[in-house]
């Protein structure tokens, strides 16, 4: 990807790297790497996974052991995904878009779509007793493949074919060979206005864009989580609301449509 296409700050606060093994220690490395050429900085860096034996904790500790480069600001957070999120941005909640703006997420091929779960999750606490759920979306999103998955999440994608997980999506597809001629929040803004022409009220898009920021590591902003749960608490308050949210790059995604019943 060339330097036009970067896009997100050079100074972070908190990096949090969504699973600890293959995929995430392999986003580790290309942060460091980042790091030492003077590409990104940041505060701290958050690896979030389950398994305290996990690659990057493994590596934590052989390091530490033998003095070999270990990193003091290289967290390993042993936690369920879900449970943590639900924690961390709950806090970065109490704190404040403006607080949270230099704080961002690394997401992981495997996760299921966290950000519409903790979303959810803070709508139940907001409104306790009220109907919330996940709708299907109930129309086909235009992509070339698209899937429904068991917990109602819609998953996306631009290719037909299995992208290497190093790719930073660039303006020219390094599968097809050509121009990049697709980027998915601008489908998925389409999807919403076509279903508001059809008579379907479907506020959003919430849109959570994966961007490449440095050596081939995507991320999200925690302060676009933020902006997300406002417009589900602004959208719901006094009617029943239709939200979707989308964690998207250019070429693959997962959107979530929250159902929100009319309050009593």
């Amino acid at each position: 990807m060339s330097d036009p296409d970067l896009t997100g700050p050079t100074r972070y606060g908190d990096i949090v790297v969504v699973g600890g093994g293959c995929y995430g220690g392999y986003y580790v490395r290309q942060l460091r790497r980042a790091r030492a050429a003077g590409a990104l900085a940041w505060d701290r860096l958050l690896v979030v996974d389950r398994d305290p034996a996990c690659a990057v904790a493994r590596a934590e500790q052989d390091a530490r052991a033998n003095d070999a480069g270990h990193d003091a600001r290289t967290i390993v957070v042993t936690r369920d995904w879900t449970l943590f999120f639900h924690e961390y941005l709950a806090g970065a909640a109490g704190r404040g878009v403006e607080a949270v703006a230099a704080d961002a997420i690394v997401p992981s091929p495997l996760m299921p779509h966290l950000m519409s779960q903790w979303l959810v999750a803070r709508a139940r606490r907001r409104w306790p007793g009220r109907g919330i759920r996940l709708a299907p979306l109930d129309g086909a999103v235009d992509v070339p493949w698209q899937r429904p998955g068991a917990d109602g999440t819609h998953y996306v994608s631009f290719a037909t074919w299995e992208c290497p997980i190093n790719c930073v999506e660039p303006r020219r597809c390094p599968h097809t060979r050509g121009a990049r001629a697709w980027s998915l929040p601008t489908t998925v803004r389409a999807f919403v206005e076509t279903a508001r022409l059809a008579g379907r009220r479907i506020d959003g898009p919430a849109v959570l864009h994966c961007t490449h920021r440095a050596y081939g590591v995507g991320m999200f902003g925690v302060a676009d989580v933020l902006r997300a749960d406002a417009l589900v608490a602004d959208a719901a308050a006094a009617r029943a609301a239709e939200v979707l949210v989308g964690t998207v790059s250019h070429c693959h995604g997962a959107l979530s449509l929250l159902a929100l019943a009319a309050p009593d």
